[in-house]
């Protein structure tokens, strides 16, 4: 009996040692394509179209958002005998429309008239 439980997890050691060492392999080989591309392929292309575009820089926009219903986090609190018991549920929430600020971040802008 003993040894049928040896042989068992010896073959389970056998095929756990077999996807570690495969996993391994895939792990190294989906680093090696997910290299960068060599340095000498440019990242920008820096031509001005007949000087119509321009850099923006990043910056903060006031976006409007239309009112939509949320699903907010309610807590109730209950006092019981010297402490507050705290159960928390989700309720469907409607959030009026309102301004908000987005991060645009920066870009070229190009005026084709």
């Amino acid at each position: 009996m003993t040894a049928f439980l040896r042989a068992r997890r010896l073959v389970a050691g056998a095929a756990a040692t077999g996807l570690l060492a495969g996993g391994a392999v895939l792990g190294m080989s989906g680093a090696a394509t997910a290299a960068p591309a060599p340095a000498s392929a440019p990242t920008v292309v820096t031509t001005d179209h007949d000087g119509k575009c321009h850099w923006v820089k990043g910056h903060w926009e006031k976006k409007w958002v239309k009112g939509h219903w949320e699903k907010k986090r309610v807590n109730h609190k209950t006092w019981h005998h010297g402490h507050w018991d705290n159960h928390y549920t989700y309720k469907w929430v409607y959030v009026p429309g309102h301004w908000d600020h987005q991060w645009v971040k920066g870009h070229w802008e190009c005026h084709h008239h």
